[in-house]
């Protein structure tokens, strides 16, 4: 049987926008990100667990061909708000990853990580590398802000912790690493707690 877990569903998170509690929430692009798009290739980029869309709002603005996906209507329609304001064209999807269709497969040059891999169940984890994988073409790069680094995953969540170590066994066959640093442009409260990895898919 198929465990279910409280993150699975979009309630959960609809709530937590709707309290105004959404405590991921930058208000604006992620520096790291905004500071990366400089020199990024613009191709098909997919931003996993995007929120409200800052962050599919700044690559689209640069050229990207953005698919934005949520579970939360309000995160889904603040985004959809926010890209009429600026005049850019975004694929925006309200849905869970782990159902994503056939259609989704090998189409993305990138995949966007942050706050995500943290959101969902620890038991889930094996499953989101496939899907990723999946969405990716080959040479395709995952870039994720890894986070948190300081909570033990016995702690509960979301945000559920991780270790740089579980990280890399996770990506690791068909993966190789590309990028590993702790950003210089981390917001403050995670400066530390959070470290970049860009994994390319090698098949």
């Amino acid at each position: 049987m198929k465990l279910i877990y409280k993150e699975d569903n979009s309630q959960f998170w609809e709530d937590i926008y709707l309290e105004d509690d959404a405590g991921w929430d930058l208000g604006g692009p992620t520096p790291i990100f905004e500071s990366m798009a400089h020199s990024m290739s613009p191709g098909e980029l997919c931003i996993i667990g995007c929120g409200k869309g800052y962050d599919a709002i700044l690559f689209a603005q640069k050229g990207f061909a953005v698919t934005a996906i949520d579970f939360a209507p309000s995160a889904v329609n603040a985004l959809e708000k926010l890209a009429k304001e600026h005049d850019v064209n975004i694929q925006i999807i309200q849905s869970d990853i782990f159902s994503l269709t056939s259609e989704y497969i090998n189409i993305f040059d990138y995949v966007i990580e942050q706050t995500f891999f943290c959101a969902i169940n620890p038991g889930r984890r094996k499953e989101y590398e496939s899907i990723v994988k999946h969405m990716l073409k080959i040479g395709g790069k995952l870039i994720g802000l890894w986070f948190p680094l300081d909570k033990a995953e016995e702690d509960g969540g979301p945000p559920w912790g991780t270790t740089i170590d579980e990280v890399k066994s996770i990506f690791k066959l068909g993966w190789k690493i590309e990028l590993e640093e702790f950003p210089e442009l981390s917001i403050g409260p995670r400066k530390g707690r959070e470290k970049l990895i860009i994994f390319r898919k090698q098949l």
